[in-house]
């Protein structure tokens, strides 16, 4: 699974590397501890354009289905198994033409018996962003008028399949990984056989993990309240 993670940068820096063309002022700034229901930056292909246009854009981790009465669903849906996305409604749509882009620095998994787990800080071994492949979603809230700039609520959920390689001794469960190369492909709202598209990307994760190192830090990430870089740093 993904129940925390790292993006210690923000905005252009991304936006070069997965060609992004509308950058917004209001993404969220770099974290060090971000949990579900927190804003992160997501990368996606809006498709009301021709060709799509890529942009980044600020969205709360959790899915939040259109059909959802409250958005309080999403804290149950920051990670979605992919082997069972396209048969489940909660993500059938999403998978068909709404998928993200997730960046980040790195992120945190835990080892170990119940009660004495130990967090470990897992990255890129190079320091380049790691590219999570994910789902998202608008909901909107009826309560708010028309015009209301908070009627509609971007959010998204972190795909996630069996770990392998080295991570495996950490948790059985880890985010699906996307190479910079597959982006493109995952990010266009027109592409047919998503279900196969999403096999490939399952097939594809273990060539990154190859490209990954990790380590032991300390528990203070257990918090979501702290937020520092000394977070990161191995023990």
């Amino acid at each position: 699974m993904c129940g925390r993670f790292v993006v210690a940068r923000v905005g252009s820096e991304l936006a070069s590397v997965l060609r992004a063309e509308i950058v917004p002022d209001d993404l969220p700034a770099p974290s060090f501890n971000i949990a579900p229901t927190a804003h992160a930056a997501i990368v996606l292909d809006s498709a009301k354009t021709e060709p799509p246009t890529r942009r980044l854009a600020s969205a709360r981790w959790g899915l939040v289905p259109g059909w959802a009465k409250d958005p309080s669903v999403g804290s149950r849906a920051f990670n979605a198994r992919a082997e069972e996305a396209a048969e489940k409604p909660m993500f059938q749509k999403a998978l068909a033409a709404r998928r993200a882009v997730v960046p980040a620095s790195g992120y945190y998994e835990w080892q170990g018996p119940a009660g004495a787990k130990t967090p470990h800080y897992i990255r890129p071994e190079g320091g380049e962003p790691l590219f999570f492949a994910g789902l998202y979603e608008w909901w909107k809230d009826d309560s708010r008028p028309d015009g209301d700039p908070d009627r509609w609520l971007l959010t998204f959920t972190i795909l996630t399949r069996s770990a392998v390689g080295g991570l495996a001794d950490i948790h059985e469960r880890m985010p699906l990984m996307i190479d910079v190369e597959f982006a493109d492909v995952w990010l266009d709202p027109t592409t047919e056989y998503p279900a196969d598209l999403l096999d490939a990307v399952i097939d594809a994760a273990p060539a990154v993990v190859d490209t990954l190192t990790w380590f032991p830090v300390g528990p203070a990430v257990g918090n979501v309240r702290n937020d520092e870089s000394s977070l990161i740093e191995p023990l």
